[in-house]
């Protein structure tokens, strides 16, 4: 049995960890780590884990996990991982972090747009972007790995083939996205009260997300250049759910088929990856709760531009469920291991 640490097991997507791996055949839970939870029951933070996990809260020592755990994931705010990662953590536990300390590879972009100082920036070379879909070897050998944003997740996906392929011109991009509640983490907040965000939405982090550099920096690996695109992220009242909607100018006139032909290129044998039928296009309920990106396109020729779109859950494809994609991978086990699961419905 792989023995799973993780701090950060309190917030959403720590939750999520722990709810997937109780299903996981391979993976057994020896530490529950929180900084504001320390000696409670887990089960007394979140209800839903009552008679399922006994166990009660440990801190947030990293270096005392990685004396007891084959793989820790850290589900923490930016800047924890980065302020104490070692080389002697490293040489004894792999890292699955969910956080952004180690996504961007350019160092002064990060401190830029995070606000912040690295703390342990010669591993962020070494990292390697968990984005199993198309990092899959690199991830097999990592001992780092760095978990990929739920925006830029589906982003990514929707986009990619056609970029990496030349059919779109990369300096056309444009962003549209939309994320529930979840994504803002499970710290209260006045803009995410339920006051504030039903019957209403938003936009938020206009030309200035987080995110933004993330997804210009990957869909720039696969163009071969460096990409600059608008990205504009929406707040919507539910639960779960990224919709992704992306437009760009085609660099050649092709149809449907060939279009469609380009995606199943490099996701026909992708489990975790729906291409959906013609005129068929994502809906967030039809993947929730389950690791599935589910992806679409439509040509539009009036304007010769084409409409890329794409749904996750963004607790789970978003983070815990790709993040455990990632460990299958690293330990050489079945991929789809604790992550089979049907979306629910309604």
């Amino acid at each position: 049995m792989i023995k799973v640490g993780i701090i950060g097991a309190t917030g959403y997507a720590g939750n999520e960890l722990v709810r997937l791996l109780l299903g996981h055949k391979e993976a057994e839970i020896v530490w529950l780590g929180s900084k504001s939870y320390v000696d409670k029951p887990y089960s007394s933070v979140y209800g839903n884990m009552f008679k399922l996990i006994d166990d009660v809260c440990k801190g947030d020592s990293l270096k005392e996990l990685a004396e007891e755990a084959d793989v820790v994931f850290t589900a923490t705010p930016q800047g924890f991982l980065g302020g104490i990662l070692d080389e002697d953590i490293l040489s004894k536990t792999k890292v699955i972090d969910l956080s952004a300390d180690f996504r961007i590879k350019d160092l002064a972009t990060y401190e830029a747009w995070y606000g912040i100082k690295h703390g342990s920036p010669q591993f962020i070379e070494e990292a390697v972007y968990g984005l199993c879909e198309i990092n899959r070897d690199k991830v097999k050998g990592a001992r780092l790995i760095a978990n990929p944003g739920c925006y830029p997740t589906c982003s990514f996906l929707s986009i990619y083939p056609l970029i990496k392929e030349g059919i779109i011109d990369p300096d056309t991009v444009i962003i549209d996205a939309k994320s529930g509640t979840s994504g803002a983490g499970r710290g209260a907040k006045t803009d995410n009260l339920y006051c504030e965000v039903n019957e209403s939405i938003k936009a938020y982090g206009v030309a200035s997300h987080r995110h933004t550099p993330e997804i210009e920096e990957q869909l720039g690996y696969a163009a071969g250049k460096k990409i600059t695109l608008n990205f504009t992220p929406h707040l919507v009242p539910m639960n779960r759910g990224i919709l992704v909607t992306a437009y760009a100018n085609m660099s050649k006139k092709l149809g449907y088929d060939e279009v469609k032909s380009v995606y199943d290129k490099y996701y026909d044998d992708e489990y975790f990856v729906r291409v959906l039928p013609m005129d068929v296009f994502p809906q967030t309920k039809w993947v929730e709760g389950s690791n599935f990106a589910d992806v679409n396109f439509k040509i539009d020729e009036r304007t010769g531009r084409i409409i890329m779109m794409g749904a996750i859950d963004n607790v789970v494809k978003g983070a815990a469920g790709q993040a455990i994609q990632n460990m299958n991978i690293m330990f050489g086990l079945d991929e789809k291991e604790g992550l089979a699961l049907a979306p629910m419905f309604p």
